[in-house]
């Protein structure tokens, strides 16, 4: 018999209840994905045996782009692509139900920064809007419509009016997310230096081939100045994800109730290593329940006692091992 779908609110997930729900997902999801399924048992995963979080499976995140990854009976009312160089290819996020997309990026960003209707937001995402079928974008533009302000809204390459419009809404004491990928936010500042005491700066990573690539230190050093601001904010998400973290500050990312980080063994995706220690990145994301909520990255990074935790950087490999356990599938 396969598991029911589990229905809960995202909101009522906690440090306490986690496991709890995390582990009924599972059983959900091992039951009704069949390419997660497939890949369990593939592993020789005893699904009885999997009660805690320590014992789940995780998907390695390049299945995306060879494989459909959604739970059975499902039909996608919308298609996420990532972002890709020229020839690579790109993973597909199916969605099944974009509404509990948005109810996690809202719950998200009213957990971290408070209501979503007291910001101005400007978007400076040029490669995402050149690009067709961004989740990114689709959250942004979400966001934009939930502040109704008319100050809200995306930018393109029109720098001037934005460096105009920042100063303006800045001067007049209104709060202001300028969120952007990372070259672009470079672009801007080396176009007219700005002195800003009321706006959050808030990368979302990537030079897409724009800039050379620098560590999180020297970029944030970098816009800091560029921005006149003592603290850069940072959003850390991607395409197979319905949920993000966010760092408020020094590099160091928190989640929200409903998603958790996990780091494994670089030689051994099945093993995870204690907090302190760098490796995988695993992520469990309980809103990815139409999907899969266990998302082995290619990102590298450590857990802090706190909890909080930090990038470090990519495998240097192009897939994450396990994966040729699935090519014949």
């Amino acid at each position: 018999m396969k598991a029911s779908k589990p229905i809960f609110d995202l909101t009522a997930v906690n440090k306490d209840n986690f496991q709890a729900k995390a582990l009924e997902v599972f059983q959900y999801q091992v039951s009704n994905n069949p390419v997660y399924k497939e890949y369990v048992e593939r592993i020789g995963c005893d699904i009885v045996t999997v009660n805690s979080l320590e014992k789940i499976p995780f998907l390695p995140i390049a299945f995306y782009k060879s494989h459909t990854i959604i739970t059975e009976n499902q039909k996608p009312v919308a298609t996420f692509y990532s972002s890709r160089t020229t020839g690579a290819k790109a993973s597909k996020h199916f969605v099944a139900d974009v509404d509990v997309y948005i109810k996690s990026f809202t719950k998200g960003f009213k957990h971290f920064f408070g209501k979503i209707e007291d910001y101005s937001i400007l978007a400076l995402l040029p490669s995402y809007l050149e690009q067709k079928d961004s989740s990114l974008v689709f959250m942004v533009h979400d966001l934009i419509k939930q502040t109704k302000n008319e100050n809200s809204g995306f930018y393109l390459h029109n720098y001037d009016a934005l460096i105009s419009k920042l100063i303006s809404l800045d001067l007049k004491g209104e709060k202001i997310l300028l969120i952007g990928v990372s070259y672009a936010l470079l672009d801007l500042i080396e176009k007219q230096k700005l002195y800003l005491k009321n706006t959050l700066i808030m990368e979302t990573g990537g030079m897409k081939g724009r800039r050379k690539e620098m560590v999180k230190s020297e970029l944030h050093e970098l816009l800091k100045q560029g921005y006149g601001v003592s603290t850069i904010y940072s959003e850390y998400g991607m395409t197979e994800l319905l949920s993000q973290a966010y760092s408020l500050g020094e590099g160091l990312y928190q989640t929200p109730p409903w998603m958790k980080i996990l780091i494994r063994e670089i030689e051994d995706p099945f093993a995870l290593v204690p907090k302190g220690e760098s490796g995988g990145i695993n992520i469990i994301d309980l809103a990815n329940i139409n999907s899969c909520s266990f998302i082995a990255t290619q990102d590298l990074g450590k857990i802090h006692i706190d909890e909080k935790f930090e990038i470090l950087g990519r495998f240097d490999h192009a897939d994450i091992r396990g994966c040729n356990l699935m090519l014949s599938f």
